[in-house]
């Protein structure tokens, strides 16, 4: 019996017969900014994705070079005058592929050139396969494993061996460089989870705090930002013990089976807490968890459980902007540049509540980008598989950044934050990369 073709089924077919083909993604686009290919933009994948369902083309040659390059931020569904469910359909495209392929096929030539379809064998196409897998099994749904790697960098940091390693930079496979670029200063001082984190003052509800795998190893002060600000408005916030990766990186990779596993782990761990809401305070978690309900819509045991999860779930700007009982006011004089996360702008449509939160503090002077709702290059984990045409739509964001003259570049997502740490290091730029939390706990310590 053949393998069911994932793009030729009633309901996907509906879902790409949406596109009229007018053309008004392509400038939201960022890969067809720079590369000026059709098949590079929301449009010209949508065809891929069309001949491939009709069985005019394979998943493998133009299809499987096209799809990859996609960074799936998401922009072409806010362009987009009908409505298209883009990615919903790439990230159907994308399983299709990795149920084609093995786990480690080598992938094509990183530098956005689509003249060869024969698959690369070079040392960096293994090694981002190869870091692929190790990071979305073995490392991203054990949070312990991450906390002792962690510890390891803080380690490698502390030591000064980075100086090293970076003069090695340049010889090593550019997954490599990427990866070690892009590791902010780690801090190893860890939320106490053993037990609720109090509010303070009148209490006001009770929420339980999605950690994150990565945000919670690697950006603990984030995480600690994130607890101490919802107390200071009168939440009681709780950290439940059996959760685990949002599974955004294993949809991002086709792995649907995988996410779908994640998606269960975390529903039951979340389960019976009468919360008032779930708060997670990274864009792209925050999307993939409020997919559940999609994600799970077939599994008669979770469908129902997955739609009362998705409904609790909101992202810490969502909800602070809703329930900001205690403004800061504490000043803090900087100006700042807000660099929004695809995933929460295009994916959640949070756009307007963190310039709120940012503007409600004292001192600040928040400074638009020109082009605010394009991509910064990080895209889950495109940067590692895709890092040379992901420095240069870095590189565009960066020029943007630049021309605001802000010395705070404000994020409200992990892989945003890592992206501009490694963009200001790249480019020279003399800015800070913080959270949006992070700007709302320091106004609140300079209160005092």
């Amino acid at each position: 019996m053949p393998p069911i073709n994932l793009l030729d089924q009633p309901d996907v077919r509906r879902k790409l017969d949406q596109c009229i083909h007018c053309g008004l993604c392509l400038p939201a686009c960022p890969t067809y900014s720079i590369l000026n290919t059709e098949m590079d933009s929301p449009r010209g994948r949508i065809a891929l994705m069309r001949a491939s369902a009709d069985g005019r083309i394979g998943l493998d040659g133009a299809f499987q070079t096209h799809i990859e390059l996609c960074l799936g931020c998401r922009a072409c569904e806010t362009a987009c005058p009908s409505g298209v469910q883009y990615g919903t359909l790439l990230e159907i495209a994308r399983t299709a592929l990795a149920r084609e392929q093995p786990r480690f096929p080598a992938l094509r030539p990183t530098n956005g050139s689509h003249a060869s379809s024969s698959p690369a064998s070079a040392p960096g196409a293994v090694a981002a396969r190869v870091l692929q897998w190790a990071g979305l099994t073995q490392l991203m749904p054990h949070r312990r494993r991450l906390r002792v790697l962690a510890r390891g960098l803080w380690l490698y940091q502390r030591l000064g061996v980075s100086g090293l390693v970076r003069r090695l930079l340049p010889h090593l496979p550019p997954v490599l460089a990427t990866m070690e670029a892009m590791v902010p200063r780690v801090d190893l001082r860890y939320v106490d989870e053993s037990r609720p984190a109090p509010a303070v003052g009148s209490r006001r509800g009770k929420v339980a705090f999605f950690t994150g795998c990565v945000q919670d190893a690697f950006l603990a002060g984030v995480n600690a930002a994130t607890v101490r600000v919802l107390q200071r408005n009168g939440y009681e916030v709780h950290f439940p013990q059996s959760q685990t990766c949002c599974g955004a990186a294993a949809l991002h990779s086709g792995e649907s089976d995988f996410a779908r596993d994640l998606a269960r782990r975390n529903i039951d761990a979340f389960a019976g807490g009468d919360f008032t809401a779930v708060i997670n305070n990274a864009g792209g978690c925050g999307a993939t968890l409020k997919e559940y309900a999609h994600l799970l819509k077939d599994d008669p045991r979770y469908a129902d459980r997955a739609q009362g999860f998705v409904a609790m779930v909101k992202d810490i700007n969502e909800f602070l902007a809703a329930n900001l009982h205690h403004p800061p006011r504490g000043r803090l004089q900087a100006r700042v540049t807000y660099v929004d996360s695809c995933h929460l702008r295009h994916g959640q449509k949070v756009v307007q509540q963190p310039r709120a939160l940012l503007t409600a503090i004292p001192g600040l002077e928040l400074v638009e980008l020109r082009q605010p709702d394009m991509c910064c290059g990080s895209a889950g984990i495109y940067n590692l598989l895709q890092p040379e045409l992901a420095n240069q739509v870095l590189d565009n964001k960066l020029a943007d950044v630049e021309s605001t003259r802000a010395t705070i570049i404000a994020t409200a997502n992990t892989g945003c934050y890592m992206q501009m740490v490694y963009g200001v290091q790249r480019s020279g730029l003399n800015a800070t990369v913080m959270h949006v939390v992070e700007l709302l706990d320091r106004a609140y310590a300079n209160a005092h």
